[in-house]
Parts: C-alpha cells; sequence; structure tokens
C-alpha cells in the first residue's frame, strides 16, 4: 500500500517481547487518516504496550511502524501532532478544570486562549472554575481528552477512554470522538467492550494473546457473519410450512421455541413474509438480526467467556 500519507498508523510485524513473553506477536495493520478506528481485545491482550510503542514510550522488538506518515523509532518527529490518553491522565485535585489545563499549556508551549475553547467542546465550559476532586468520572475523562486535545493534534490517541464510566458519560464520550472525528482528526481508540466501539468504529483492529485477529473496515467484518432473519408464526401449528418455505428457497433453518432462525439476508424478510401470507400464515413477529462486534469476536477466538 504506498498512501502512508494517508495512513495515520501503519504497523508491519511489530513485535515486542519481555523476556519469553510475547506481548505483541507480528502485528500488522493500518489505520487511514481521519478514521475513528477501534482497538479491541480482552484486557492482556497487548492494547496497551502497542499504544505505548507507538507513542516512543518503549521499544519494539521486532517490526516497524509509522505514525503520521515518521518512523516510532524517531518520535520526535510526529509527537507533537499526536494527543493522547493513556492510563488515566494526572491532575492536580485542588485546582480546578481550568487551571490544570493552563499549566499543561504552559509546560507544552501551547497558546494558553485554547483552555477555554477547549472546556466548551468537551463540554465542561460551564465547570472549568470546578475544582478537580469534585468533578465526576465522565467528567475527569473528558478533561483528559481535553488534555490530549491541547496540542491540536491530528491523530488522537485514547487507552480506555470509557473505563468505569456510567452509561450516559459513555454516550458522551462517544459524541465526542464523533465530533473530533468530523473535523478530520484520526482517532484510535482502545477499549475491552466491544459494543462501546461498534456504533462509532469504522476501522477495527481486534487483538488477542498478543496476536491480530482482524485489521480493517467494521462493515466488512460483520458482513461476513451471517445473518438471520427471525420469524414467529401466529400459531405454532403453521411452523412445519413456514420452514418448508424457507427451506425450498435454499435457506438454512433453525426451530427454537416456536420461532423460526433463517440463515437469510435482512431483505429476505419482505419476501417471507409475503410468502408466507399466501401461503395463508400469519406471522405474529418478523425481523432481521444481524451479528454484533462481540460475537464476531468469539466466534473468530473461539471464545465465549
Amino acid at each position: 500500500m504506498n498512501n502512508a500519507h494517508k495512513l495515520a498508523i501503519s504497523a508491519a510485524d511489530l513485535s515486542k517481547s519481555y523476556g519469553d513473553r510475547k506481548a505483541l506477536a507480528h502485528a500488522t495493520f493500518e489505520v487511514p487518516q481521519g478514521s475513528i478506528c477501534g482497538f479491541v481485545g480482552p484486557n492482556g491482550s497487548g492494547k496497551t504496550t502497542t499504544i505505548r510503542m507507538l507513542l516512543g514510550l518503549i521499544q519494539p522488538t521486532g517490526g516497524s511502524a509509522t505514525v503520521l506518515g515518521e518512523k516510532i523509532s524517531e518520535p520526535e518527529k510526529y509527537l507533537s501532532r499526536v494527543g493522547a490518553l493513556i492510563e488515566g491522565p494526572a491532575f492536580y485535585p485542588a485546582l480546578s478544570g481550568a487551571e490544570n489545563l493552563r499549566v499543561l499549556a504552559e509546560l507544552g508551549g501551547f497558546p494558553k486562549e485554547r483552555v477555554q475553547q477547549l472546556l466548551e467542546k468537551v463540554g465542561l465550559g460551564d465547570r472549568g472554575g470546578s475544582k478537580f476532586k469534585t468533578y465526576s468520572l465522565g467528567m475527569k475523562q473528558r478533561l483528559g481528552i481535553a488534555a490530549a486535545l491541547l496540542p491540536d493534534p491530528d491523530l488522537l490517541i485514547l487507552d480506555e477512554p470509557t473505563n468505569g464510566l456510567d452509561p450516559s458519560g459513555i454516550q458522551e464520550v462517544r459524541e465526542l470522538i464523533r465530533d473530533l472525528a468530523r473535523e478530520g482528526k484520526t482517532v484510535f481508540v482502545s477499549s475491552h467492550i466491544l459494543s462501546e466501539l461498534e456504533m462509532i468504529c469504522e476501522y477495527v483492529v481486534m487483538l488477542r494473546l498478543g496476536k491480530v485477529l482482524y485489521a480493517g473496515r467494521t462493515d466488512a467484518l460483520l458482513s461476513k457473519q451471517t445473518p438471520m432473519i427471525m420469524a414467529t408464526p401466529e400459531y405454532a401449528i403453521d411452523l412445519p410450512r413456514l420452514v418448508e418455505i424457507a427451506e425450498k428457497n435454499g435457506y438454512k433453518v433453525m426451530v427454537e421455541d416456536g420461532n423460526l432462525s433463517v440463515s437469510a439476508p435482512p431483505e429476505w424478510s419482505p419476501v417471507l413474509n409475503r410468502l408466507a401470507f399466501e401461503a395463508g400464515i400469519t406471522l405474529s413477529a418478523i425481523n432481521a438480526v444481524r451479528p454484533t462486534l462481540e460475537e464476531t469476536f468469539f466466534e473468530l477466538t473461539g471464545d465465549n467467556e
């Protein structure tokens, strides 16, 4: 692929070992610029190790990677264009959110006038004067994202940004990530909760035990999975005829608890509905079910813990 300038991150055969333990083994993946890419896998699968290598914090034992077109062996060439939130941001509890950001702006040599703009952007515009220790967990995470945005980065790397958040906090962070991507920033976001990422990520890199299971478009991964149509006849006596209709049309069928599961694409739903109706069968329910990222992940790993 010869469009390195179009890739925010590119890893080739990237590996990291600690003695005999391979934290990451031969990872190859690409993150296109301007995309939201989910980096998923159970805790301990190598996500943080990978992120630390991309940020130049630790050296790989093998392979290579580029960030914004520059080699990770020369982080000074790209780090000024990368914002990162890893392992919970460190803030002074007794200072306000705005004061904390001003301290970081001073340290990093960033314009202080961005502080209020960033507080507004992450939805803390009216709480910038409150002490950090009074913030909820969701507010703390959003302040962490504001801090990562101080350099006005092209690439934002967020390690588990929704960890420990309640559903409304998760929703807030998700919306924020969407807004940042709309502005053309690339967001590389790790999580061990797949359902979190499914809604916002167009690309996904799946890790397990230090190995990349899948890297590519989320929709391509999901479309590889068999979609299902679930149908329930009003009268159970009609089940065998319904099975016959689906099988006659070349689809695999399973019957469970008076429901029919047909391995067929969603667009076959209205056809099944019409054929049932023509056969004098009334359906009390019919819906197309797509597999989730979570189910896909477990299918790939043969894992159902």
